[in-house]
């Protein structure tokens, strides 16, 4: 068989484009199957990345949010143990007579009297009315600390009458026979707080008199064991509004909230001045079909449709932020790299028919020196795709070759740059987390923690511990020997938290300890650091603070307290019991305050526990508080053990309680067991 003849020239050709033309191919492949890696692993990482920092963001609001709920929770109960010390201390405080039915205060602020409605006028309420008129004093320094968002603290009794004390005079509801009539008793407020017996917060409506939309958080008190009425203040949301819904997550996003019912309460196009909200179950089929996912209490996200759903609860008032996402905000980029690969393969087909155009009239030599270039480009794409964002594309020449290598090099610099901004905004938020750690270790570290230094002492046995919340709080303990007889010791509280509660703590602790002494006037203490915390309280801080001083050769602990919680005091072969006692006024509230001084005496064997708030109002994941009760039965269980062991007892109760829900307060406790000489 006779082979036909084909000219070597014809063959080099053919044999030049067959391995141009396989080159090119391979190239082609090895370009799009990189591309299509850096696009899969480019998506998941933006998705990744913005669900990590919207979810950040969304619990870093809720906690924010519940912090301020809960400073006005803290507000309500302290107004709610005022009221109640009112009743059960009657006779230690003058009545206030109220002129007519309203007067405006110094701070120009409003107290106003009213009856339920002309029936309960004629009743002879006036004893009572004059002894809760005291409530006043109490007010005014919480509507001076919060002058911004609280527009009124009032109560309401069963016996008929109503007292507020509001930020401007408003014209009466109603008015008949020249006297003030507000049926309060009808009220959301008042009958939610007196049925759950408990503190609570309303939905959010509008404020009685036009000022914009309102929270109310209202407790009920109690008269001798029986229901007396509740305490309650208005809060203005349009803050907690702004706040809850400040997350942005890209163009086309925008967060909102609801309630518990699923009502919309704070959106960017929410009316301010609405009485009724749209609820999420009707708003749109897309919203109505994970609306009860996001009203589980739980946090998640969920895709719907072409939107993301990412949201987070607000544990104590039962509200979910909640923030939608286009997903144009993740396939936005994509489709870029998508649209840069059409662009690579269109700009690859030209430079292969081009090169295979000319190789096809010019000689093997050129075809070398065309290849070339596309084979380095190749080598260094992989060098990229295994990672090195530092790596460039070595452009050669002005061509179609070179733009695309310009486009890997722009997009590699865009890839590193990003990755640099989310490392750099991690290591940020790292340091912060440092700083505060340190701060509590050093707040921690000014408490005095030697009790072995006091082990040779054989009348007694102390010991005491705080365990700060996430950030640096303001509790704080003390104990010290006056002189060798006299034994000192302090539990307080700081309103607030955060550094200037550190700070305030630092300096209430300081100035108890320096002005303690052997003549053991302690009313005379408090009233001196009193009026030095009061001189430059810019921050209206202030301070609750127990500090006893005890006989060690007697047992008569003398003692004096300023709005500090009621010890506990065991007697040997009973039980652990309250000890009531007056409480006066907090340190840092009001200059030239006079403190009462009490005794009592304790026998060998006796034991007396001291503590913060923050041990009887610890919540768990039902919002439920640790309460005084628990506290007996955890005392009573373990009545037997020395300071060391029952403190660290006590505790574990508390954390058994609590669970997994976040600690909100410093939880401080100190004991003492007198042992006699």
């Amino acid at each position: 068989m006779i082979m036909k003849r084909v000219p070597i020239q014809k063959r080099i050709r053919r044999l030049i484009m067959m391995v141009v033309s396989v080159s090119m191919i391979a190239i082609a492949i090895t370009a799009v199957i990189l591309m299509l890696g850096i696009r899969r692993r480019s998506e998941n990482y933006i998705l990744t990345n913005i669900e990590n920092n919207v979810m950040n963001s969304l619990e870093d609001i809720a906690v924010l949010t519940e912090l301020e709920l809960y400073e006005y929770a803290k507000q309500v109960s302290e107004s709610k143990v005022y009221i109640e010390g009112l009743y059960e201390n009657s006779k230690l405080y003058l009545p206030r007579k109220l002129s007519e039915h309203e007067h405006l205060t110094k701070n120009n602020y409003c107290f106003r009297k009213f009856y339920a409605n002309p029936m309960y006028k004629k009743n002879d309420l006036n004893a009572d009315i004059d002894l809760l008129s005291n409530v006043e004093s109490f007010w005014t320094p919480l509507l001076d600390f919060d002058n911004d968002n609280i527009t009124s603290i009032y109560l309401g009794t069963e016996e008929g009458f109503f007292l507020s004390l509001d930020k401007s005079h408003i014209d009466d509801e109603t008015n008949v026979e020249g006297e003030n009539y507000f049926d309060y008793l009808s009220r959301a407020w008042y009958i939610k707080a007196k049925r759950e017996g408990e503190l609570i917060f309303t939905d959010i409506d509008l404020d009685w008199f036009g000022r914009g939309l309102t929270l109310t958080c209202a407790a009920p008190f109690y008269k001798d064991g029986e229901f007396a009425g509740v305490v309650a203040l208005d809060i203005l949301v349009a803050d907690i509004q702004k706040n809850m819904i400040s997350v942005e997550a890209g163009e086309g996003s925008y967060a909102f909230a609801i309630d518990k019912r699923g009502n919309i309460i704070a959106s960017p196009d929410l009316d301010k001045s609405k009485t009724h909200f749209d609820n999420i179950r009707y708003s749109s089929n897309e919203v109505n079909a994970i609306s009860e996912k996001i009203l589980s209490g739980e946090a998640g996200i969920e895709q719907i449709g072409n939107s993301y759903y990412v949201y987070a609860p607000i544990s104590n008032v039962e509200w979910v932020i909640c923030v939608k996402i286009p997903k144009t905000i993740i396939t936005t980029p994509v489709k870029r790299i998508d649209r840069n690969i059409i662009n690579m393969i269109i700009i690859f087909v030209i430079i292969a028919f081009i090169i295979l155009t000319i190789i096809y009239f010019i000689s093997k030599s050129f075809a070398e020196v065309i290849t070339n270039p596309i084979l380095r480009l190749k080598n260094d794409v992989e060098v990229i795709s295994k990672g090195d964002l530092d790596y460039k594309v070595q452009i050669i020449g002005n061509d179609e070759i070179s733009d695309l290598a310009n486009s890997f090099n722009e997009m590699t610099s865009s890839l590193k740059t990003y990755i640099e901004d989310v490392t750099n905004l991690t290591v940020e938020k790292e340091r912060t987390g440092v700083e505060l750690n340190i701060a509590t270790k050093i707040q921690v570290g000014m408490l005095p923690s030697n009790f072995d230094a006091y082990s040779d002492d054989k009348r007694f046995d102390i010991y005491a511990t705080m365990n700060p919340a996430k950030e640096v709080g303001g509790d704080f303990y003390d104990f010290f020997k006056v002189d060798n007889r006299h034994m000192a010791i302090v539990v307080a509280d700081v309103s607030g938290k955060g550094i200037p509660a550190a700070l305030f703590m630092a300096i209430g602790k300081t100035l108890i300890k320096d002005h303690t002494n052997i003549q053991g006037n302690l009313p005379a203490v408090f009233y001196e650091v009193n009026n030095i915390l009061c001189e430059a309280n810019r921050e209206n801080l202030f301070i609750t603070a127990f500090e006893g001083l005890i006989d060690l050769e007697t047992g008569i602990m003398t003692y004096v307290n300023a709005g500090h919680e009621f010890p506990y005091i065991y007697r040997k072969g009973k039980t652990w019991e309250a000890q009531q006692m007056k409480a006066g006024f907090v340190l840092g509230g009001m200059d030239g305050i006079k403190y009462t001084l009490g005794e009592f005496k304790l026998e060998p064997g006796d034991k007396f526990f001291e503590y913060t708030d923050g041990v009887t109002e610890a919540t768990n994941s039902k919002n439920e508080l640790y309460g005084m009760d628990r506290l007996k039965v955890a005392l009573d269980k373990n009545f037997d053990k020395k300071m060391s062991d029952l403190l660290p007892a006590v505790k574990a109760d508390i954390d058994n309680f609590v669970g997994d829900a976040p600690q909100f307060d410093d939880i401080t406790m100190l004991g003492f067991e007198y042992k006699g000489v």
